[in-house]
């Protein structure tokens, strides 16, 4: 079913076809919360909160952007201001933030790792997770939404309200930061 169509029949009541919309973009939602959280428990709350805020508010939908872009703006606020009421920075592990753009896949199967390999993976994966819960939220949202959706900085700007040149400087702050960090860590460890 069309997006336009199933935005009409939500707007008129129609519980069939929000459940239809939750079923096609749950995922999508569970995704986004999940990359800034990085707990699934958490994700799954508020990405039934931000269902819930759709329902709520689905005749302020006004079509000027896709659905898919006021999706990812709500989980992005829901996911930033549960951060922010809990005091909490869980957010995601991932080695392509600092070690380039591809995603790094490690297979339990793959016996070419050598002795050792696999707990300096590990601790590698640790230490990147805590550095990341020293960078500011906007910057672990930009940086998110890059590297984990795959967005481009146009599509980041209009999720965070913000203009494309200061997603590019979030992007590049945070990373800057991580190596910092990470640098800082060997050179005392």
């Amino acid at each position: 079913m069309d997006d336009k169509i199933l935005i009409e029949k939500i707007a008129a009541g129609d519980e069939n076809a929000f459940k239809h919309f939750v079923e096609k973009y749950h995922q999508m939602v569970l995704n986004i919360c999940n990359n800034i959280l990085h707990n699934f428990d958490d994700s799954m709350d508020i990405s039934q909160e931000v269902f819930i805020k759709i329902y709520e508010s689905i005749d302020q939908f006004r079509g000027d952007s896709k659905i898919s872009t006021w999706l990812y703006r709500i989980a992005v606020n829901k996911s930033l201001n549960f951060l922010r009421s809990k005091k909490r920075s869980k957010w995601f592990s991932s080695l392509d933030l600092i070690f380039g753009d591809e995603k790094v896949q490690i297979d339990p199967l793959d016996d070419t790792l050598q002795p050792g390999e696999d707990m300096e993976i590990d601790e590698s994966k640790k230490l990147l997770h805590d550095a990341l819960k020293k960078l500011p939220e906007k910057q672990n949202a930009a940086i998110a939404l890059s590297h984990f959706d795959e967005l481009s900085y146009k599509e980041i700007a209009e999720i965070m309200n913000i203009s494309v040149s200061e997603v590019g400087v979030l992007i590049n702050r945070g990373k800057n930061k991580l190596q910092k960090i990470i640098i800082n860590y060997y050179k005392n460890h």
